[in-house]
């Protein structure tokens, strides 16, 4: 045990090295860790396994900071416990270009950060997905090689962001007692006073989601680890309450928003060392404060080498899957197992809807893949997402393969991201494409973060039919084609949408989305083809080395350049129809294959049940574009397609226009 004395100069390394970065770099927030500092040192201290030498063994703890403006203090945390990769220097540049001690926490610039947080809320929902993960891969691999918590930093802002409570929801329900919250309560937002906005009551909020509360003093180290013992052998998730002074320290500043996202000042800073009994000087930690922290950061190698030893020890089988799992790897016999599937789509050339082309692969990868998650947002049945392989994840059994999300877009896009992260499973989720809108923040941070995320977006365009507007996506596919390092699918038929699962889940440090249809399709890849054709982006699909009109089609309007195409042809008109199913992969293609796949034909034309932006890198801003330019309308789809003029009948029409 960590005598009074030990503790607050070890607390006090936490907060001067923070108030001393933020002054540095006169930019950040310094009210966070000064109050928190006293929780942090003791759950790093006495009850985190964590191991700085091997940061990413799978059996460790995680830590999320979810208010992640208070990014100094898990800075500060993982300089002073002695992982190899952040060194004081590190902590000098706080907030400058290229340094690995950004503004908030970024996955992959230090090895103990494990997950980007910023926007409030999300470290809170990613935690919710480390916490499955955990369970469930317990549950499969048993207690010996995954038995973990999963501790959380949040501050009102967490709480008060509308994902939040998606995110609590479904971890009451699931019974995820192994992932323990800690609320910063100190009271105070950017504006001033949390009064000022909100008086609600935290604790009977997470009483009635199913969780299990306690409320301490904050920079009480004693209570606070009572706390901890209490919550890590309750049977339901648990909020810490810790009632905290922000900007703990500062004399004049504390216990207000001024401490909150504004550096001390220097006269300030001098009053908090001599308010604190602090002597060192900038950026300096006394020697024997930073032996005790080194220290502390060597406490779990013990328990780390014991579970290398079951690891070890585990049959032979059973470990190399676990090995396989946590590095990321899909078995050898992938490719073939989808080109053997391949070839039989061109045997029967099914006429079916993507999102049933979907639920087709996914009963072939599902049967292969068991670290495979599936889920949805409570549209299982139309997403087509749930295969034969999976049962249900149910509260008390995790021994399923799918977990149903309920109607919480963004808590299962954010979950998802978690899930990743933690490792070992590679989850996807179904929802609606107009409803992307609901997960956007969650999929630009898995794009950010660069990890392995599958979304199943269906009911892709105007073809959704009588549910109208608020049912048809438009803009989306544009908006989300504009998120860097995030791949977006839009298969025409189930030969291309094999092809593009395939893409997705090879995919290591990119996430992905599947546009898929609620309306059949005919099938336009009719012959076998070894290759992966979608993974070029773009690809001729009718060929005419001499062609007159080039036509650029995703999805279910690829069908419909066929038959323009077909008839164009038949007038003497030489066409070529190329299919896009993937623009991002299409655009990092070498600059030779771009351009032969753009051409020369004179009339270019692009057909998308969607709104014109990004099209014109392939036909030029003097092509055509047939597609949307207004929300859609209620009706069915195939009406819905006639009254916007997006046929086959229009596209002709405009070739022989432009030609003439």
């Amino acid at each position: 045990m960590i005598s009074r004395e030990k503790h607050n100069r070890m607390a006090n390394a936490i907060r001067f090295l923070s108030m001393d970065a933020v002054e540095k770099a006169n930019s950040g927030h310094p009210g966070l860790p000064m109050g928190a500092a006293d929780v942090a040192t003791v759950l790093f201290t006495r009850y985190m396994n964590f191991d700085p030498k091997n940061p990413l063994w799978p059996d460790r703890d995680r830590f999320v900071l979810s208010a992640g403006h208070g990014s100094m203090l898990l800075y500060s945390l993982l300089y002073l416990t002695g992982y190899d990769d952040i060194t004081i220097d590190d902590l000098k540049e706080f907030r400058q270009l290229g340094s690995k001690t950004a503004g908030h926490p970024e996955y992959g610039h230090i090895s103990g950060i494990e997950t980007t947080t910023g926007p409030l809320g999300q470290g809170l929902a990613n935690a919710v997905g480390m916490a499955i993960a955990e369970r469930k891969l317990a549950e499969e691999f048993g207690p010996e090689l995954q038995d973990h918590h999963t501790y959380v930093l949040a501050g009102d802002g967490c709480l008060m962001e509308g994902i939040s409570q998606e995110a609590i929801a479904l971890a009451g329900h699931l019974k995820l007692n192994k992932l323990i919250v800690f609320w910063d309560d100190n009271s105070i937002t950017i504006d001033g006073a949390v009064s000022l906005s909100d008086s609600t009551d935290q604790i009977a909020r997470f009483k009635a989601v199913n969780w299990n509360t306690i409320q301490v003093d904050g920079h009480d180290p004693d209570a606070i680890g009572a706390a901890i013992e209490a919550a890590q052998i309750s049977d339901k998730p648990t909020l810490i309450a810790c009632k905290t002074v922000i900007g703990f320290g500062a004399p004049n500043k504390q216990g207000s928003h001024k401490v909150h996202g504004s550096p001390l000042g220097a006269e300030e800073i001098a009053a908090a060392r001599k308010s604190l009994g602090w002597e060192a000087d900038a950026f300096n930690v006394p020697a024997d404060v930073l032996d005790a922290w080194r220290l502390a950061g060597l406490r779990s190698t013990k328990v780390r080498k014991e579970w290398e030893e079951r690891l070890a020890a585990s049959p032979t089988e059973k470990r190399a899957e676990f090995v396989r799992r946590f590095a990321g790897d899909l078995p050898g016999s992938f490719d073939s197992t989808i080109d053997t599937f391949k070839k039989k789509l061109a045997e029967n050339n099914p006429t079916v809807a993507t999102r049933k082309a979907s639920e087709d692969v996914l009963e072939v990868v599902n049967g292969l893949l068991p670290e495979v998650l599936g889920g949805s947002a409570d549209l299982t049945p139309s997403n087509n997402t749930k295969t034969s392989q999976m049962k249900a994840i149910t509260p008390t059994d995790f021994s399923g393969r799918y977990i149903h999300y309920g109607i919480r877009e963004h808590g299962m896009a954010a979950a998802m991201n978690g899930i990743a992260l933690h490792g070992g499973l590679i989850p996807y989720g179904g929802g609606f494409l107009i409803f992307s809108d609901y997960c956007r923040p969650s999929v630009r941070l898995a794009a950010l973060m660069g990890i392995r995320v599958v979304h199943v977006w269906t009911h892709d365009s105007i073809g959704v039919g009588e549910d109208g507007p608020t049912h048809q996506p438009i803009e989306h596919l544009a908006s989300l084609r504009a998120i860097p390092n995030l791949l977006l699918f839009r298969p025409a038929d189930e030969t291309e949408t094999a092809e593009c699962w395939q893409l997705a889940l090879k995919e290591k440090k990119r996430p992905s989305g599947l546009a898929l249809t609620r309306q059949n399709l005919t099938p336009v890849r009719q012959d076998y083809e070894e290759k992966n054709l979608c993974a070029y982006g773009a690809y001729d699909l009718i060929s005419a080395s001499d062609a007159k009109v080039t036509i650029f089609a995703s999805g279910s309007e690829v069908e419909i350049a066929v038959k323009a195409a077909g008839q164009l042809n038949q007038k003497g008109v030489a066409t070529r129809v190329v299919s896009v199913p993937c623009v991002e992969l299409f655009m990092e293609q070498p600059d030779d294959y771009r351009e032969a796949i753009i051409g020369t034909s004179p009339v270019k034309i692009a057909v998308e049940a969607a709104v014109r932006e990004g099209w014109d890198a392939l036909i030029g801003s003097d092509g055509i574009f047939i597609g949307m330019k207004s929300f859609g309308a209620s009706a069915p789809g195939k009406d819905l397609y006639k009254h916007f003029g997006i046929t086959a009948e229009a596209v002709v029409a405009a070739a022989e226009k432009r030609l003439s």
